[in-house]
């Protein structure tokens, strides 16, 4: 619940509201008005027929100014304040740096649990609502793996494969759920003590709809934008040729995300949408490992290539890529286990954390790092270095990032 709200909400809040959630009206109205602060001014509101908006979005404008218009507002404000945690605007530092880049990005984000969550590294499991219990298990296999290894495992909260995603990643207290509807309703409604355990464990529950935004078929599509914008990649663990998991597989694509496909039985209908993913350059993959090696995160392969390496127990190349005759379940727990014991995560120095912090998964320049931190340009880089040389943190095109979760 949130104490009260800032000016700057209360103005993000009103634009969205007047808009109905409209991406193209509200970047229309900040780009003709300056800012979203200019474009909900009531000496603004009335000129809005100035810029080519929905009819309907002009009629809200001027239903505002109204007592009756007010009044509704301020309910809408009310419901948000009992339902929400965070909102984060654009405007925001917190705002997901991973969202930025996109031109469709929500202006907005209302959310329940840890805020904090949707600034790690995240990896979205996707995949059929009506999912065979194989594929639930594979889903909930993967996320259990790739959660205890620092990942943060994000899905749609959906049934079927994102339910048993968020199940697996909730062993270690890191999943987040992305919502098609308002915090004040849970869809479906059987996952609503799966959504509460997701906010208690640590994780997050966030979506760009206001309250009494109902379930409808053309928010989904929507939804799975942030799903896939926020990861670093997407599994698509089960689907049919229909599943609306493609979407979120092409989604992703166009964000420049990698595709992972998991495969099954050839004559199966429940994987023949991911064959055909990997038929168009989706990466197949059948264990884990195999996601954070294609993720490219070189410091991270690294750690595992020493993990190997100093290994004593003899059994890990041979559990690491799980054969058919090994059930999911106990080739991944195998896998985890071996690792677990050998290694430790290795820890950051305090006078380090501000900074590790402070890094994405995107990149920033060391002159942001600089003002964020207040921080001379000769200290930070001595400070780059050490986390570098510890494996947390890498440049890429003249930017620093973070290339290892904290576990």
């Amino acid at each position: 619940m949130l104490n009260s709200f800032s000016p700057q909400q209360i103005n993000y809040i009103l634009l969205w509201y007047l808009v109905q959630h409209s991406l193209s009206s509200f970047s229309k109205l900040v780009q003709h008005y300056g800012s979203v602060a200019a474009a909900v001014q009531p000496e603004h509101l009335l000129t809005w027929s100035d810029v080519r908006i929905h009819a309907n979005h002009l009629q809200r404008a001027k239903e505002y100014l109204s007592p009756t218009g007010q009044l509704a507002f301020e309910q809408c404000l009310n419901q948000l304040q009992q339902q929400c945690d965070f909102i984060l605007t654009l405007d925001d530092a917190d705002y997901p740096n991973q969202l930025r880049p996109y031109s469709n990005k929500p202006p907005i984000l209302f959310g329940q649990g840890n805020a904090q969550a949707l600034l790690q590294a995240q990896i979205a499991i996707v995949g059929s609502r009506k999912a065979s219990p194989h594929g639930r298990q594979v889903a909930y296999d993967f996320a259990y793996y790739l959660s205890e290894q620092g990942f943060f495992i994000n899905s749609g909260l959906a049934q079927g494969i994102d339910e048993a995603a968020h199940q697996g990643a909730l062993q270690h207290q890191r999943t987040i759920a992305v919502m098609g509807t308002g915090l004040d309703s849970t869809y479906p409604s059987a996952h609503h003590s799966l959504r509460q355990k997701i906010v208690e464990s640590g994780g997050a529950v966030i979506t760009e709809f206001l309250p009494q935004t109902k379930p409808l078929q053309q928010h989904f599509p929507r939804r799975n934008r942030i799903v896939s914008g926020l990861s670093l990649g997407v599994i698509v663990a089960e689907a049919s040729l229909n599943s609306g998991s493609l979407i979120t597989a092409k989604l992703a694509a166009e964000q420049g995300k990698l595709i992972f496909a998991i495969p099954g039985h050839i004559y199966s209908e429940f994987h023949q949408g991911c064959h055909q993913l990997i038929r168009e350059g989706a990466i197949l993959v059948d264990h884990p490992e195999q996601v954070i090696e294609d993720l490219a995160l070189p410091t991270q392969w690294q750690y595992q290539q020493n993990q190997i390496a100093s290994s004593q127990n003899q059994t890990t190349a041979a559990s690491t890529k799980a054969k058919l005759s090994t059930p999911p379940t106990e080739a991944i727990l195998q896998t985890t286990t071996t690792k677990t014991a050998d290694t430790s995560t290795p820890h950051i120095p305090e006078h380090l954390l501000a900074l590790y912090q402070q890094l994405d998964w995107v990149g920033q320049s060391i002159d942001h790092l600089a003002q964020q931190l207040n921080l001379d340009i000769a200290t930070l880089t001595s400070a780059l270095m050490e986390l570098e040389l510890m494996g947390f943190c890498l440049q890429q095109s003249g930017l620093y990032l973070r290339c290892r979760p904290l576990k």
